[in-house]
C-alpha cells in the first residue's frame, strides 16, 4: 500500500475484533514510526504498550470505576480551549451528530450516548492499547513531534491491515492508566491509541469525517 492510499483509507475505528496482533508486527510498526521528524532529534515520545493481562486489568478497572460513579480526573493539559471558537465547535458538533445518527442514537438519548462514549474505556474491543506519554518539562514543539510519531504509527498500521483509534479520552482517566503502566511522575499521559483488527461488520466503522476544501486552509 502506498502512502496516498494509507492516508485516504485511514479512519477512526470504534469496533475491533478480538484477534490478537502478532508481537513481531507490533514491534515493526512502532520501530518504523520512530522515523518521524523530530526537531533537534529529541525523539520525545514514550510509549507504554498494553496487551493480554495488563490490558484486561485496565479494562476491568475502568468498568469498576465507571460503574461506581467516580468522577473523571482533571486533565493535565487542556484538551479543548474554553470556550472553543465557534468555527471549531461547529466542526466538532457535526462529526458527533454524524456518528450518533449513523448508529441510530437520537440526540435526546442521553443513556445511549453515554453508553457509546463509555466504550472508549474498553478501547472499543482492541487487542492492543498504546499509551503515549511525554516528559512534562518539554513544550509545544515536542508535542508536535509526538503527533508526527503517532501519525506515522497510524498510517503504518493501516498499511498492514490494522485499524486505530486515537483517544484523547484517557486524559480524563490518567490515574487509572498510570496504575497499570506505572509510568514515572515526570511523564504526562498525552493520549491513548487503540490498535487491532477492524470489525468490518460494525456500521460505526463506516463513518468518514468530512474535511474542508483546500481553499479554506491554504493561502497561495
Amino acid at each position: 500500500m502506498n502512502v496516498d492510499t494509507a492516508i485516504i483509507n485511514r479512519r477512526t475505528i470504534r469496533a475491533f475484533t478480538d484477534r490478537p496482533v502478532a508481537d513481531e508486527l507490533l514491534r515493526e510498526i512502532l520501530t518504523l514510526a520512530a522515523r518521524a521528524p523530530s526537531n533537534g532529534n529529541l525523539q520525545p515520545w514514550k510509549l507504554y504498550v498494553l496487551t493480554g493481562e495488563k490490558l484486561e486489568r485496565l479494562k476491568l478497572n475502568m468498568l469498576d470505576r465507571l460503574e461506581s460513579g467516580a468522577p473523571m480526573d482533571t486533565p493535565e493539559y487542556e484538551v479543548y480551549p474554553r470556550p472553543l471558537p465557534e468555527l471549531y465547535n461547529e466542526r466538532r458538533k457535526e462529526v458527533g451528530e454524524d456518528l450518533y445518527r449513523l448508529i441510530g442514537i437520537a440526540r435526546d438519548d442521553k443513556q445511549g450516548r453515554h453508553a457509546q462514549f463509555a466504550k472508549n474505556s474498553q478501547l472499543f474491543g482492541a487487542s492492543v492499547g498504546i499509551f503515549a506519554y511525554i516528559d512534562r518539562r518539554l513544550g509545544p514543539g515536542q508535542w508536535m513531534d509526538l503527533g508526527m510519531y503517532l501519525q506515522n504509527l497510524m498510517l503504518l498500521a493501516e498499511s498492514r491491515g490494522l485499524g486505530t483509534c486515537a483517544q484523547g479520552y484517557w486524559s480524563f482517566f490518567h490515574t487509572s492508566v498510570n496504575e497499570v503502566t506505572q509510568a514515572p511522575p515526570e511523564l504526562m499521559l498525552a493520549c491513548g491509541l487503540a490498535l487491532g483488527y477492524v470489525d468490518e461488520e460494525e456500521q460505526i466503522n463506516s463513518l468518514r469525517a468530512s474535511r474542508v476544501p483546500l481553499e479554506e486552509f491554504a493561502v497561495f
